[in-house]
């Protein structure tokens, strides 16, 4: 019975936290362009390891920006690419190519974007990862919202392509939840939470804070640690875009393997999170989630435990819905919607494993073994 007990403590918990976070993402402003143009000057980062598939679409998406031309520039770092990245890169005129020259470090991809911030000329830096696809106003868009809020810091929205798979529906549903988690937290400035495939910020901030100083043995964290330095800087400038004129289009994992280790590769930033709030939401949550793998395990003794994890599987995809479905409408992809129930089991192994793994394992990711 403790064990009941324990689990329906943590589901009233979890279902506070998805309640909250459903009614704030509902009041979170949707920005519309101005008619003034803006004139901020943006440096476009684009670190690149072996994205010959890809870099040549984002960078075409790139030279059909509503943004003046003369207002912004295009920076890649090529990663030791061992592909035509590179060559791909260097067929586009408005494109500044960098070579990665240091190798044996655990971070590539922050080393990538100072190597990029040292050569930009822009005031705003936005970083973006070659698999990614923006709206044509995506950068007007950026600027403009900079401009009328004065931000120094700007978290905006990604999205998941699907190709129908079940692979790459699961990850397109689990995706919009953290998006819309993403989106409160930085609305409501509660703790720091952001995506690098989506990410704007002032290049003097980015000096203040000493950029990746102190972070830069992290493997992952390019994003979110740099936005929590930022924010304990300026907590009342760091905001959340919310504009469909802004969403970015990135690629989902081809592989499963693929998938847990760019999930674990995400969860191992979170021990190097010293805000206690967000590692007290991020315990609930993979406690409420190991909670149900406790249930099965008891169930081989006491069958009566099963009947109260489907139980619970039940009733946490009622509390779950009208979030994720809010999210979900938003970013056009309701049809999804109807996978929600059977993808729990999936959803709840991933975030165990990978929570698990995140803190004590190592992962694969471009290549490399990192930690």
């Amino acid at each position: 019975m403790i064990l009941l007990f324990i689990t329906i403590a943590l589901f009233i918990l979890y279902s506070i936290l998805i309640i909250y976070y459903w009614q704030n993402w509902k009041t979170i402003p949707c920005f519309n362009l101005p008619d003034k143009l803006p004139e901020t000057k943006i440096s476009v980062i684009i670190p690149a390891r072996n994205e010959a598939e890809n870099i040549g679409q984002l960078l075409q998406a790139l030279e059909q920006q509503t943004y003046p031309k003369e207002l912004f520039e295009v920076i890649v770092v090529d990663d030791h690419s061992t592909d035509t990245t590179a060559v791909i890169a260097r067929q586009f005129d408005h494109v500044r190519l960098l070579q990665l020259k240091e190798d044996n470090i655990n971070s590539y991809k922050k080393k990538a974007i100072e190597t990029a911030m040292a050569a930009a000329t822009g005031e705003l830096i936005v970083t973006t990862d070659a698999d990614c696809l923006p709206p044509k106003e995506w950068l007007q868009t950026i600027a403009s919202f900079k401009e009328e809020k004065k931000s120094v810091f700007i978290v905006a929205p990604v999205v998941y392509s699907s190709d129908h798979t079940l692979l790459s529906i699961f990850q397109s549903l689990d995706f919009l939840t953290l998006q819309g988690i993403t989106g409160v937290s930085a609305y409501k400035n509660i703790f720091s939470m952001c995506n690098g495939a989506n990410l704007a910020y002032e290049k003097k901030v980015f000096d203040e804070v000493n950029g990746f100083s102190g972070i830069d043995h992290i493997a992952s964290g390019d994003d979110m640690l740099l936005m929590h330095k930022i924010r304990k800087k300026y907590p009342q400038r760091v905001h959340y875009l919310k504009s469909k004129n802004a969403i970015v289009t990135t690629t989902p994992m081809k592989t499963w393997k693929s998938f847990f280790n760019q999930r674990i590769r995400w969860a191992s930033k979170a021990k190097y999170y010293d805000d206690k709030r967000i590692i007290f939401l991020l315990l609930l949550v993979y406690l409420f989630n190991l909670s149900f793998v406790a249930l099965l395990v008891a169930g081989c003794w006491y069958h009566i435990y099963w009947f109260w994890l489907t139980g619970m599987w039940v009733v946490k995809t009622i509390i779950e819905f009208p979030f994720v479905h809010s999210v979900a409408v938003y970013f056009g992809k309701q049809s999804m919607m109807k996978y929600f129930f059977i993808f729990q089991p999936l959803h709840i192994a991933y975030t165990v494993i990978s929570g698990l793994f995140g803190q004590f394992g190592k992962y694969e990711w471009k290549g490399r073994r990192l930690k």
